[in-house]
């Protein structure tokens, strides 16, 4: 059973313990190390009825990242679409990217490092997921060209990996320092750098 077949029905209260407790899991022994009967004991379920719903484990990874990113994104449209300054919506973004890793540092490991040690087949799943993310970024550099806000010639498919690919690496710096700081402190920093580099003369 693929997980992305799972019927809406059946995704009740035990299926959103079982991903809770996998995120819970993933980050304190690695996904490789974590047993599916520990994510069974931590949400508190039967090892048979995580079986009700995901095949392997990679399907719950891989429909943990899918439950977390699908809400997230949603969330990051709508605060986006109050604000008609690119310069600050792009401010935004990397405000509530930032805000969203520090809010839940165990689904924030697991995205960060463990995803990284995952094989090829369900790295390409998970990119599909975060599609939609890279998206957002790209309708921003376009708007911001359309206003005259950012630089004409710019490669928008190549700044939109570059942005996303910075914030990524300060996440991780956060994540390996043991979150000594604070990571939504550096979203002035960060997008400043952004700018001079897309800004318009």
């Amino acid at each position: 059973m693929d997980s992305r077949n799972v019927d809406s029905k059946k995704k009740n209260e035990k299926y959103y313990l079982i991903l809770n407790a996998a995120s819970k899991v993933f980050a304190t022994y690695g996904f490789h190390r974590a047993q599916v009967a520990r994510i069974a004991r931590e949400a508190g379920v039967a090892d048979g009825t995580i079986y009700l719903y995901f095949k392997r484990k990679e399907d719950i990874l891989i429909e943990l990242f899918r439950y977390r990113f699908g809400n997230w994104i949603e969330q990051v449209r709508q605060e986006l679409a109050r604000i008609d300054d690119v310069r600050e919506a792009l401010r935004m973004f990397c405000k509530l990217h930032y805000e969203q890793v520090e809010s839940d540092i165990d689904y924030a490991y697991v995205a960060q490092l463990e995803l990284r040690q995952a094989d090829i087949e369900m790295r390409r799943e998970i990119g599909q997921i975060f599609k939609p993310y890279l998206t957002i970024i790209e309708e921003l550099l376009n708007k911001g060209i359309e206003q005259g806000v950012f630089r004409p010639d710019i490669n928008v498919k190549l700044a939109r990996h570059l942005i996303f690919g910075a914030m990524d690496e300060v996440v991780t710096s956060w994540i390996i320092s043991g979150q000594k700081y604070s990571l939504s402190a550096q979203t002035e920093g960060t997008v400043q750098v952004f700018l001079k580099g897309i800004e318009a003369e």
